[in-house]
């Protein structure tokens, strides 16, 4: 039984620390508070999605070399959803100052992962890592780190935003739902763990 638990939990990686793809995921959390600040500091919004767009980039790549190169890690497992939260968290803090989405929506999107934090020590007082990614929860984070530069698009007049805006929300509601579909999935994921822990 224990066994056919520890199948559900995230794969083992290797100890490396220096390669490519942990370089890449690196530079993607330095970027987090630059364009939080090119958000809310100069309203520099131009700048602000090319930094969204070069830490999209690195998000794919670093997977791909990671697989390519062979340099699977177990700080790589940990740093690149890490940079995904603080992307989605800097994000909705922006977005919710500039007005641009309800402070409820950002509530439920960043309750969800609480909810997912408190449940974390458990797993390893139980002798087990996080739960593997599952699709549903790479499906939202895709369609939310679609829907956010679309909303800060969608914020300003013209065509262009006028095309970007029910586009933005469209996805945006898709990946608040996904998002909290995927979290169910991963507190079932869990329970199903701590009712068979490796350490009892």
């Amino acid at each position: 039984m224990a066994e056919n638990a520890a199948d559900t939990a995230a794969p083992q990686s290797t100890d490396r620390l220096w390669t490519i793809p942990n370089a890449l995921s690196i530079l993607r959390l330095f970027g987090v508070p630059l364009f939080l600040w090119l958000l809310l500091g100069p309203h520099a919004d131009a700048w602000a999605l090319v930094v969204l767009a070069v830490s999209g980039f690195t998000d794919w790549a670093d997977g791909v070399l990671a697989r390519k190169l062979n340099q699977m890690s177990a700080l790589g497992a940990l740093l690149d959803p890490l940079a995904d939260r603080l992307y989605i968290l800097a994000t909705l803090v922006g977005l919710v100052l500039r007005h641009i989405i309800p402070l409820w929506l950002a509530i439920v999107i960043v309750g969800r992962d609480v909810v997912l934090a408190v449940a974390l020590p458990l797993l390893r007082r139980a002798g087990y890592g996080p739960p593997a990614v599952h699709y549903l929860g790479k499906a939202a984070t895709f369609c939310l780190l679609y829907a956010f530069p679309l909303l800060l698009i969608g914020a300003y007049h013209g065509t262009v935003a006028d095309i970007a805006r029910p586009i933005a929300w469209a996805f945006t509601l898709w990946g608040t739902a996904l998002y909290l579909w995927s979290g169910v999935v991963y507190l079932r994921q869990t329970a199903g763990l701590l009712r068979d822990p490796v350490h009892p």
